[in-house]
Formats: structure tokens, C-alpha cells, sequence
């Protein structure tokens, strides 16, 4: 089961975990990602590039799902403007055994930082800027090449 959703909706992470457990493994990881309150953020847009965006994410959901033999993997991603505290992602893998899904469930969040196409725009005050991407995400997708 691969599930990959990229919506202005919010997340509903009881129905992505339910999901995900139905899919019959023995261990379920997950990662959910917040907008952050600090540095006075006040929004946070997110833009992306439609179908490029679902594309990116379910090669790298297929990516995982045959590296760690997994039974489930989802991903999804808001998109649109969110405030503080508003989960941004959701992604979740589902394996035999809790190594696979935890390691699986890291490559994911890792990868998708960098491999998918959004664009953050952070709103302070009366400023708004785009975010630039910063090394540690880059570094942190490489240690899985």
C-alpha cells in the first residue's frame, strides 16, 4: 500500500496511522511535521509544483517500499497557507519488524526535504519571505544515496 495525497486539507493522522496499520505489518513508524511558532513565524505558505510534486513522492515512496520491504508507506503533504502549530506532513511506513519501518519512516522525511518540488514562504509580521534550503537538509538526504 502506497498512499501519496499533496492537499490544502488539513491532516488527519488517526485515519493515515489507521490506514497504515491495516496494511498488516508488525511495526508502524511515523513522523508528523508542525509549522513552527518560533522567530515570531505567523504563517507559513506552501507552494508547490502540482504533479511534479505527487510524482517526486511516490518514486520516493516506491523507493522505500522496496528498499525495506515494506507493506505500507504514506506520505502527505499540506500545501497552502498554515499557522503555527498546523501539521505540514505526515509520513508513515509500515513493515514486519520496527528496524525497517523506523529506518524507512527516516529516509523519507530526509529525502522528501530536498527531492520534492515546494517552495515555503514564512510571513513575519508584516514580512514575508521565502525560505532558502539549508545544508543540513542536504546532508541529511545524502547519507541515504
Amino acid at each position: 500500500m502506497i498512499r501519496v495525497l499533496v492537499s490544502e486539507t488539513p491532516i488527519d493522522v488517526a485515519a493515515e496511522l489507521e490506514a497504515l496499520e491495516a496494511s498488516g505489518g508488525g511495526a508502524v513508524a511515523t513522523f508528523t511535521g508542525l509549522v513552527r511558532a518560533d522567530d515570531g513565524v505567523g504563517e507559513l505558505l506552501l507552494e508547490h509544483y502540482p504533479g511534479a510534486t505527487e510524482a517526486a513522492l511516490e518514486k520516493l515512496a516506491a523507493e522505500a517500499v522496496e528498499r525495506w520491504k515494506l507493506v505500507g508507506a504514506a506520505i502527505v503533504h499540506r500545501v497552502g497557507a498554515m499557522t503555527p502549530g498546523e501539521r505540514i506532513v505526515f509520513v508513515g511506513t509500515c513493515a514486519p519488524h520496527r528496524s525497517a519501518a523506523l529506518e524507512a519512516c527516516s529516509f523519507l522525511i530526509d529525502r522528501l526535504k530536498t527531492d520534492a518540488p515546494f517552495w515555503k514562504r514564512e510571513t513575519r509580521g508584516g514580512d514575508a519571505s521565502w525560505v532558502v534550503e539549508r545544508a543540513s537538509d542536504h546532508a541529511a538526504a545524502e547519507k541515504w544515496r
